[in-house]
């Protein structure tokens, strides 16, 4: 097991070589990189700077744990939007084979692209609204996007990737559940889930026991805690989330992959414009809390037998 850190909260976008070289200062073994945007694949991922961020990360001793890019329109009821996605996520899987990852990772899609509130907004709404328009097909969008990520997986396959799909609150997977019966419909091996406990937490899941539930189809994780009541991102140890059954139930069921530490809601993180008047590269505030949240489960991994890489 190796412990890794998300780039993006240390800056949010692109480029991404001085914050690799800033997790490895850090203790991490590991890193995540990310497209937020389907133009990124082409605009910054290019042959030259493919080879320099592998430069980088060889020569600072970490592995790219997964690389990261979710497709939009993949459960639209416009099959030219699911196309469009499909091809986004083959790119995505073309990357992903150049920058040497093994695994492949997007978040999880609302139902018909219906905008969903967010559920940190959920405590200081008056009323929790959705507009979820009539005369909705659903059983025929389910079976859109089950194909859709088949499609996807046939990529992961033919590339020898796996495809770590991430649960997030009001999307078609949100749970165990909903991912166990995504794996029986798709019926690939190459489809798994990248645990994430501050998402699984606030829609009622325990996370030990999904990691029981799923097993050998976990195949990457994120670790930030929250109380359950939204899926804020803090450290672990700051929240309710039983870090300690976590890595018993992740040592029980054999998971030998990487943790990613994502902390998105701690002192000291990046932000990006969307958020702010310009981009906020993360301040050393936000390495004392990594470097807190990797000792926090280091000292838990000695106390349950669990040796690092």
């Amino acid at each position: 097991m190796k412990f890794g850190a998300s780039v993006w909260p240390f800056k949010w976008t692109i480029p991404y070589d001085k914050s690799i070289s800033r997790i490895a200062r850090l203790g991490f073994t590991a890193v995540e990189l990310i497209a937020w945007q389907p133009e990124v694949l082409d605009e910054y991922y290019t042959p030259q700077t493919i080879r320099d961020l592998r430069n980088i990360i060889d020569s600072e001793g970490l592995v790219l744990s997964q690389f990261v890019s979710t497709p939009p329109g993949m459960a639209s009821p416009d099959q030219r939007d699911r196309d469009r996605s499909v091809e986004h996520f083959r790119k995505v899987v073309e990357v992903g084979v150049e920058l040497g990852t093994e695994i492949v990772n997007s978040v999880s899609v609302h139902p018909f692209n219906i905008q969903f509130p967010r559920i940190t907004d959920l405590p200081h709404m008056q009323k929790f609204q959705v507009d979820v328009p009539s005369g909705l097909n659903w059983q025929q969008n389910w079976r859109d996007y089950v194909d859709t990520m088949r499609r996807c997986c046939s990529l992961c396959e033919d590339a020898g990737l796996k495809y770590a799909l991430e649960p997030h609150p009001y999307r078609y997977m949100a749970n165990a559940a909903s991912m166990l019966r995504l794996i029986e419909h798709v019926g690939s091996d190459s489809l798994g889930m990248n645990l994430d406990p501050s998402h699984l937490f606030p829609v009622g899941e325990i996370p030990h026991v999904v990691i029981y539930q799923l097993a050998d189809r976990i195949f990457h994780c994120h670790f930030s805690d929250n109380d359950g009541t939204t899926n804020v991102h803090w450290r672990p140890g700051k929240g309710k989330i039983d870090w300690e059954a976590v890595m018993i139930a992740l040592k029980d069921v054999g998971f030998n992959g990487v943790v990613s530490i994502e902390l998105e809601d701690v002192p000291g993180v990046a932000r990006s414009v969307s958020d702010v008047p310009q981009e906020w590269v993360a301040t050393e505030d936000f390495d004392r809390e990594n470097i807190a949240a990797l000792q926090y489960i280091k000292d838990i991994c000695e106390r349950v037998g669990i040796t690092p890489d």
